[in-house]
């Protein structure tokens, strides 16, 4: 394997480029983005970029010396536009083809968007720059979707006096992902801090004076952030002969096909630690993903399955979310420690008979990580839970 090219130059696509030369791969190495700016970190952008704590600088996923030390055929500023299997080549928006022996898709995501114009989207750093500059106290923000993007965008906007009304279609945010009841808790969090949370409430479309809903109802903003979430970036690979579906299909390896590897968000691959094929838009899934591609497709004779423990965080106010293991389609959850009431506790989830994951509000780093090892050991949830303290 001489030729390895790499699409999508953010967290997993670096993650794999860096993997494979720390494998001894010396090769060529093409790493292929369609932004122009070198590799950056994406969850700053809604809160230290978005808040003004940051310096855009600070984004950067690694000095412009340890990238050049990668002795990469760096392509930014150019999308890839189609894939051929048979003839294993990649061919991009500027016209040129590139051959490979190894590939990995690394393309990430882009965000769902709303009829009408105008409106915010919040993905690259000049979405984030472009907002940060139209907030801040007299002016009037709605935010159309209540996830964990939407409320810290809300939540930071509101920090700098900006009014805010943020709206969710379901009768209680995030409960889909993390349940009933802290859901209601993380809601309590924006209504005490004076935004303005209307649960049950479709938006069909953004207007010139703000967003229409399905009631026929306009609420009026100068600016519309929509965070509804976001789509694959796989319509390049239709034609390609890869499974698609929410995402690049893959087997257990994260492989889609031969020596074609997925990873990070655009990926759609069998877990087998939780027995079910999952796409995570997480950054830490991102980078682990990555590298785990790039050992993959470097030792085919010595591949591992990509089995982890989720992770994911969230800061919202002064409230720190912190949550392993696949909490979507849980039956049941338990608060094992601390207090909703209060904004400080660890809950547990119970899919089937197993802990299938924790998450954590104000709490210290420890308070959760035993949980995730029963999360990674399957363990069952009474045994789990008859040895909790108290």
């Amino acid at each position: 394997m001489r030729r390895v090219v790499v699409v999508g130059a953010s967290a997993a696509g670096l993650a794999a480029a860096e993997t494979l030369r720390r494998e001894g791969y010396d090769g060529t190495l093409t790493l292929v983005g369609d932004e122009p700016l070198a590799p950056y970190d994406r969850p700053p952008l809604s809160k230290q970029i978005l808040s003004r704590a940051w310096r855009p600088e600070r984004l950067a996923l690694r000095p412009a010396a340890d990238l050049a030390a990668l002795g990469l055929d760096l392509r930014l500023g150019v999308a890839a536009v189609g894939l051929e299997l048979a003839a294993r080549t990649v061919r991009l928006a500027d016209g040129e083809t590139l051959p490979y022996d190894g590939l990995i898709l690394a393309t990430g995501v882009r965000p769902r968007r709303l009829p009408g114009e105008g409106a915010h989207v919040l993905r690259t750093l000049d979405d984030a720059l472009t907002l940060r500059d139209r907030l801040g106290p007299g002016r009037r923000l709605v935010v159309v979707g209540a996830g964990f993007l939407g409320a810290e965008a809300a939540a930071v906007a509101r920090r700098l006096g900006t009014e805010v009304t943020l709206l969710e279609p379901a009768p209680v945010p995030l409960a889909h992902a993390v349940g009933a009841e802290v859901g209601r808790m993380l809601s309590r969090a924006h209504l005490d801090e004076g935004v303005d949370l209307r649960c049950g409430a479709a938006v069909t479309e953004v207007t010139e004076d703000g967003v229409l809903l399905a009631s026929c109802e306009v609420v009026a903003a100068d600016e519309v952030l929509v965070a509804i979430g976001s789509l694959p970036n796989t319509e390049w690979l239709d034609g390609s002969g890869l499974t698609l579906g929410d995402g690049v299909v893959c087997d257990e390896y994260g492989e889609a096909a031969r020596d074609v590897y997925a990873a990070g968000d655009v990926a759609r691959w069998y877990n087998p630690l939780f027995g079910t094929s999952m796409r995570i838009e997480h950054r830490t899934n991102a980078a682990e993903m990555g590298m785990a591609a790039a050992r993959n497709l470097l030792n085919p004779e010595a591949r591992k399955p990509f089995a982890p423990v989720p992770y994911f965080w969230s800061d919202q106010y002064d409230m720190k979310v912190q949550a392993y293991g696949f909490l979507r389609g849980h039956d049941e959850v338990a608060v094992v420690e601390g207090d909703l009431a209060e904004r400080r506790f660890v809950a547990v989830y119970r899919t089937g008979e197993r802990v299938s994951g924790a998450l954590a509000v104000g709490m210290a780093p420890k308070a959760i990580r035993g949980w995730r090892q029963a999360v990674a050991t399957g363990a069952r949830w009474d045994s789990s839970l008859r040895s909790t303290p108290g």
